[in-house]
């Protein structure tokens, strides 16, 4: 029998289902045939790869591709292990059109035979957000209180929060179930607002889901073997093991995770204070992080949760234990960065207060991180006065007499309140359409600084989205879709057009895992072994490299970047540029002399480094 993909549509108008199949060849996976469906139905799509189910770790991802209702224009999230109870579905994807008439939970069971049951009912948000925990986790427990007794196996239950109304960034959150309960293990498809558009679109605020399909999954141990035998001379777990060090623990800097990796290693690349910190020397950027940071911020993540042990995985079986806990808060690098260092919030008390409020109001972290320490910029100079933004204090927004504990509360304590007026639009916060446009609007009403202070790629006429938490030129560039790994994000120096390319080249290699369903945080064999997997499962090696090629064309294609608007972000990278020349010892001539044009013609040399980085990503990403 020929291999198909198993799409479920459901039109959460009508309730109506239908199942499609799609030949395996025409389409591999949740990214290309989810584009196809969501650029031309116009689909909610969630899907996962091929592989799900198998042996081989990382492979139980579940993505998320829709449009979305920041970045204005299709896009890709994905969140950890969700993947493996929606294969017990017996499906490769759903995908959603069409509104439900009120808010909705979308149960869907396969409890015996073919038939997937669909069940779409109405739930007041507005009582459920307000109970328990609150927010997002309060909803998931509502969903599976409501419906979790339907399930012989454990469900999974997917939930946004009360920023997905009142925002267009909010995520979608997951958590593994365990004994009829969910766990803390919380995972996010945060970047996008693909929970803002579920929700505003679609009217779909959970979906509970689970089933006892059991497919006929790759569990071969002896041939995965082989294969890594013969490209790498180890057996598929030494190899993971290998590539999953920085996630579960790296001896020389004796921690583990993204948090501890990064925040052990960062040193004068840290950014702090909304981007501030690239103005300083790198003295002063090196003393904050080894007294904030090493031995403050990273010591108490070393001693709660390295030391103690607090790790879990994302609810597959994967050797990275990449979940580092403090008992309920889980620690990644970036929000920790975006609503730590970044919002001037240096300790673990502070940042997790700051986090969970995010979190139960189901935010993507980093654009609410980036988002905040914007608006406390702008309070901390007085662009904006407490009463604008209906809270009632300034932030401590300097490095210099820091109290790391009292201060970082005392931020954290303002973030929420932050937060609480974003989604209750208190004075002039009203992110409905997005901070991009927040931003225009405050500085033409009060002072253009308030715009040239937020750092965001733009994108169409108001898309929008905050860049990942590396201080690297690649987090700005012009590519289809930012906020992801789809860029070059390596701390080295490369002339703009070859950048373009790297960044167009990473994209497709980041396509060529998500593509499978796979986590990235394998790609250290994925990258390289998914083409000879597909050809050995499939026999369609080569068809899948080029239907990998095909997508990132048709994907860049939509590009609609937007030439930097805030003066910020041209700071930002002339600082980068500046500081691998002058601290990192880059002597490339090259790099001098953009360093030199961005001294001389700072605005000209700006926007030929932005055009010079998209014409090297379209020469890679061409027509196809």
């Amino acid at each position: 029998m020929e291999n198909t993909l198993k799409v479920l549509f459901i039109d959460a108008g009508t309730g109506y289902y239908r199942m499609k199949r799609y030949r395996v060849g025409d389409f591999f996976g949740p990214i290309d045939l989810g584009f196809h469906l969501a650029a031309n139905e116009g689909t909610f799509n969630i899907g996962t790869g091929l592989l799900a189910g198998s042996i081989l770790p990382g492979s139980n991802r579940l993505f998320f591709v829709a449009y979305s209702a920041c970045w204005h224009n299709v896009y890709v999230s994905s969140m950890g292990g969700a993947g493996l109870v929606f294969d017990n579905l017996g499906l490769n994807m759903v995908a959603i059109r069409g509104r439900a008439a009120s808010a909705s939970i979308l149960c869907l069971n396969r409890a015996h035979g073919e038939e997937v049951e669909v069940e779409l009912s109405p739930v007041s948000l507005e009582t459920v957000w307000s109970q328990g925990r609150g927010g997002v986790f309060a909803l998931m427990e509502h969903a599976l209180g409501r419906y979790g007794g339907k399930y012989s196996k454990e469900p999974r239950v997917l939930a946004v929060g009360p920023s997905a109304a009142e925002t267009d960034f909010g995520a979608i959150a997951t958590a593994p179930c365990k004994d009829g309960k969910l766990t803390f293990v919380d995972s996010w498809a945060g970047r996008g607002g693909l929970g803002s558009q579920l929700l505003q679109a679609h009217g779909v605020a959970a979906l509970v889901y689970g089933g006892t399909v059991v497919g006929e999954d790759f569990r071969d141990r002896k041939v995965a073997d082989e294969w890594f035998q013969q490209r790498y001379q180890m057996s598929l777990a030494a190899k993971d093991m290998a590539a999953t060090a920085k996630y579960r623990f790296k001896e020389d800097v004796k921690t583990g995770g993204t948090f501890g990796v990064n925040f052990a290693t960062l040193k004068g690349r840290m950014m702090s204070f909304n981007y501030r910190s690239v103005y300083w020397d790198e003295a002063r950027r090196v003393d904050l992080h080894r007294k904030l940071v090493l031995e403050h911020y990273l010591r108490q993540f070393n001693e709660e949760s390295i030391a103690k042990k607090q790790v879990s995985t994302c609810g597959e079986p994967c050797v990275a234990v990449c979940k580092k806990l403090n008992n309920e808060f889980k620690k990644d690098y970036e929000p920790y960065q975006a609503m730590g260092p970044l919002s001037g919030v240096f300790d673990q008390r502070a940042a997790e207060k700051l986090n969970e409020r995010a979190s139960v109001y189901g935010l993507d972290a980093i654009s609410a991180g980036c988002v905040l320490s914007w608006l406390m910029e702008c309070l901390a100079e007085g662009w904006l006065a407490p009463a604008d933004l209906g809270v009632s204090a300034a932030p401590c927004f300097s490095p210099e007499g820091f109290k790391v504990e009292t201060d970082s509360m005392h931020n954290a304590d303002l973030g929420a309140a932050l937060l609480d007026s974003m989604i209750r639009r208190k004075g002039l916060l009203d992110l409905r359409h997005g901070a991009r446009k927040l931003a225009r609007s405050l500085a033409r009403g009060k002072d253009k600084r308030i715009h040239d202070a937020f750092v965001y790629n733009a994108n169409a006429r108001n898309g929008w989205m905050t860049p990942n938490q590396y201080w690297v030129p690649g987090a700005l560039a012009p590519m289809a879709m930012m906020g992801k790994y789809y860029f070059f994000y390596e701390p080295e120096f490369l002339p703009p057009r070859q950048l373009g390319r790297k960044c167009a080249e990473r994209m497709r290699k980041e396509l060529l895992v998500d593509n499978m369903g796979m986590c990235r945080f394998h790609r250290g064999w994925a990258e390289d072994m998914m083409p000879d997997i597909i050809g050995s499962l499939y026999g369609k090696k080569d068809e899948y490299l080029k239907r990998i090629d095909m997508t990132a064309t048709r994907i860049h294609s939509r590009n609609a970047a937007v030439y930097w608007e805030s003066e910020r972000n041209i700071d930002f990278v002339a600082s980068a540029l500046k500081r691998l020349r002058d601290v990192e010892g880059n002597k490339d001539p090259k790099l001098s002399k953009w360093i030199d044009f961005f001294d001389k013609d700072r605005k000209e040399a700006a926007m030929s480094f932005w055009y010079d980085m998209r014409r090297g990503a379209d020469e890679v990403l061409r027509e196809f």
